[in-house]
């Protein structure tokens, strides 16, 4: 089975989504638009899910947009917001380490629109001051994501977003809270919060289903047009059996969601502790209370991380190099470069993230490969 540390990347869909997926899929099988029993069947998964998911981030049912993941909900908050309000200004705003259907975005908007990148600190941390220097008249939305996937830093959502609305009470505040849930507690009335991304495969759900959360009075243009579903923003016949498997991934997290916090905050406190007692030359990204509990980044001093990830992985352990939709890709993560890692520790970053399935025995086990095989890197590298 191995021991599998990449968590951040995607969890193995629980046996209870599992089964809900499957259930929907056995007897569940109308189209929820229908006017029939087995369309009101179907409709009842979604008004299930929808509910769960309103829960546990404090919002309305009315307020909740299944979508494909993460990457889609991000580009219809952010796009179809901008695109439906250009009277409220031409300036948007995010962080340098935002994930790549984010910064790819604003990319995408920079022709008509004047768009902003705001630095962080070498810890990770959004820069306050030039977050109040950047919202004014102008300034349409502010997007900042609540976990950095590839570090594990979480910004100050309440605080950012009571800045922006002192500023500009009209600014709409975004936020990519994908690595979050489970994690941290949300609250999207409390951290002012006007649209918010979800994704199911980061907590037990299946992939391929998401959610956006847009705040009451909020409006936003579809990013493609069909037959009216979820409210007229997301037209197409829904997912049924990934939605049921969302619901039930939500509602399972947030009942033992102190327990798992906990479970996830013990693995990472024992590798790290472990770590500084057994193995040298190394900096740790993610650590203190500003950090999720479930993400460790570790950058091993003249290492190839990508050497290493598949030493690790003859021992049965899965890691990252980084994030996972960016691994492939040729170059330095965008965050570590933020960051201003020394050149000598930053192509050796791997990324250790948990899950409350994980135990603690694997940590242990871990610890052993990690110093059986960066030693054996070492000296081969010095030959």
């Amino acid at each position: 089975m191995g021991i599998y540390l990449d968590n951040s990347a995607t969890t193995k869909t629980s046996k209870n989504a599992i089964e809900a997926m499957n259930k929907a899929m056995d007897t569940m099988y109308g189209n929820p638009s229908s006017l029939h029993r087995k369309g009101m069947d179907a409709e009842k998964v979604l008004r299930e899910a929808r509910a769960a998911v309103a829960k546990s981030i404090n919002a309305e049912p009315s307020e909740i947009v299944f979508t494909s993941g993460g990457t889609e909900s991000n580009n219809m908050g952010i796009r179809g917001f901008i695109e439906r309000n250009p009277h409220l200004g031409r300036k948007i705003v995010t962080t340098c380490i935002e994930h790549s259907s984010v910064l790819n975005l604003f990319e995408f908007l920079e022709g008509g629109c004047k768009t902003v990148l705001l630095p962080v600190n070498k810890e990770g941390f959004v820069s306050i001051k030039e977050l109040k220097e950047n919202v004014d008249g102008n300034t349409a939305l502010v997007s900042v994501m609540a976990i950095n996937n590839e570090i594990g830093s979480m910004q100050p959502i309440e605080t950012i977003g009571r800045i922006i609305k002192k500023s500009n009470p009209k600014t709409a505040f975004h936020v990519d809270a994908v690595q979050a849930l489970g994690k941290i507690d949300i609250d999207v009335k409390k951290m002012r919060i006007d649209l918010l991304s979800g994704s199911g495969h980061k907590f037990h759900g299946p992939k391929g289903i998401g959610f956006l959360y847009i705040r009451k009075g909020i409006r936003i243009n579809p990013l493609f047009y069909g037959g009216g579903q979820e409210g007229g923003l997301r037209s197409g016949t829904e997912n049924v059996p990934a939605i049921a498997g969302l619901g039930t991934a939500v509602f399972d997290m947030m009942e033992l969601r102190e327990r798992n916090k906990q479970c996830m905050a013990g693995y990472k406190a024992l590798l790290i502790s472990a770590l500084k007692r057994e193995m040298t030359d190394f900096m740790i990204l993610s650590e203190g209370e500003e950090y999720s509990p479930n993400i460790v980044n570790i950058c091993f001093k003249d290492i190839r991380a990508e050497v290493l990830l598949h030493y690790l992985e003859q021992d049965g352990i899965y890691v990252s190099s980084g994030s996972a939709c960016s691994s492939k890709k040729k170059g330095n993560s965008h965050v570590l470069e933020a960051l201003k890692i020394p050149k000598e520790y930053i192509g050796g970053a791997l990324r250790f993230s948990f899950t409350w399935e994980n135990d603690p025995s694997e940590i242990e086990i871990l610890i052993d490969s990690l110093k059986k095989n960066v030693e054996e890197i070492r000296k081969i590298i010095k030959r």
